[in-house]
């Protein structure tokens, strides 16, 4: 890159690791085509594409990949999980995202909750808690609002409970509910 009196010569943009041909992560990353295509995958949808998730995009994301188990950890500094393998863990984050394959075993504190999976342990949802068709939650369950799709499963010991900033300082609690589908 040239320097004329504050001026620069335009150079084309490449992507910071387009000359690695290392395998990381589980990801075949080895050309700049292939880095530049799953850039564009990360774009938002177009207004005709309605998104697949209600979860804001953002922040710090894991992802636990399928057949990958990750066992006895606490998760933290995670503002996303994504779950297709299976997580024995405790965590205090914003959003899981537990896919169909996938299964967390464990405590979680979380802001957003999205189940096509399974979850057994604690859980407590201070937003909202969605569980598709293909969900199944068990334990103890704690959430502010819950959708659950037909076919979807909750069971165990089940409070509603909205959080405090949202019902402007003071605590709701409906009657606990057992439910199982």
């Amino acid at each position: 890159m040239a320097l004329h009196f504050g001026k620069r010569d335009p150079e084309p943009t490449k992507p910071l690791n387009s000359g690695l041909s290392t395998q990381r992560y589980g990801s075949a990353a080895s050309s700049a085509a292939q880095v530049e295509e799953s850039a564009t995958l990360i774009t938002p949808a177009s207004p005709s594409t309605p998104p697949s998730s209600t979860v804001p995009e953002g922040g710090s994301k894991l992802t636990v990949g399928p057949n990958i188990k990750l066992k006895g950890v606490e998760i933290t500094d995670c503002d996303t999980l994504v779950v297709e393998g299976l997580v024995e863990a405790t965590m205090d984050s914003r959003v899981i995202q537990i896919a169909q394959q996938g299964a967390f075993k464990g405590s979680a504190e979380i802001d957003i909750a999205e189940i096509r999976g399974v979850f057994d342990g604690n859980l407590t949802v201070r937003q909202k808690l969605v569980i598709y068709a293909t969900g199944k939650v068990t334990g103890k369950i704690r959430y502010g609002k819950v959708v659950i799709e037909e076919g979807g499963q909750l069971s165990g010991d089940i409070e509603c409970s909205v959080s405090t900033s949202a019902s402007n300082n003071k605590a709701v609690n409906k009657p606990a509910m057992s439910l199982a589908a």
